[in-house]
């Protein structure tokens, strides 16, 4: 009797121990602040209100069970829960920080007279070409491509940096609101009804 239940308590053992959820929740707050202290780097200037609300914390469930099964476990063993912070310290990060930086001189003139602005998911955009100068043209689609090409890179790259690379498509979202919430008055954005609108 005693060598049936040895291998059926093991059983069971590795069952619940196989079972046991890990919740990692995407660290909303801790991304909108690091989302901040980059903008307002690039920006390098007074910053608009950042005073937006965020959407309320989204969360990255791995392994997810059934809910009888998952309901069932949790009676047993409470899941195991995993709070991340976002780190923005990586000699990549500060590059494309300090690039966008740079870059971001050039455009400022362009977000002011409102030739430029910033799309509902972030990207930096053309948005009339009638306000830059014929010989200009040119120069400020290279700027606003390699502009798109450094945020898209600056998204994965901390998620990446994080551990997380599914938590990009997160990164971007915060980062498309920061990038407005922090832009000066005068400045124009797309609305979430893709309307063009002057802060």
């Amino acid at each position: 009797m005693k060598t049936i239940r040895i291998p059926v308590a093991m059983t069971l053992l590795l069952f619940v121990a196989a079972c046991v959820t890990i919740n990692v929740y995407f660290p909303a707050e801790a991304a909108q602040k690091a989302a901040d202290r980059i903008i307002m780097d690039v920006y390098g200037e007074q910053p608009g209100k950042t005073d937006a609300p965020l959407e309320p914390q989204s969360r990255i469930h791995h392994n997810e069970m059934s809910f009888p099964v998952h309901a069932l476990l949790n009676w047993f063993i409470s899941p195991a829960h995993a709070e991340a912070d976002i780190s923005v310290n990586t000699p990549a990060i500060q590059q494309l920080q300090a690039s966008m930086a740079k870059r971001h001189k050039q455009l400022a003139p362009y977000y002011k007279s409102g030739a430029v602005g910033m799309t509902r998911d972030g990207e930096v955009t053309l948005r009339d070409q009638k306000l830059v100068p014929l010989q200009e043209r040119n120069t400020i689609k290279s700027l606003i491509s390699k502009e798109d090409d450094d945020r898209g890179a600056l998204y994965r790259e901390i998620a990446r940096a994080n551990g997380h690379p599914e938590w990009e498509p997160e990164i971007r979202a915060i980062f498309a609101k920061r990038w407005i919430s922090n832009a000066p008055a005068g400045w124009w954005y797309m609305n979430t009804q893709g309307a063009w609108v002057q802060k």
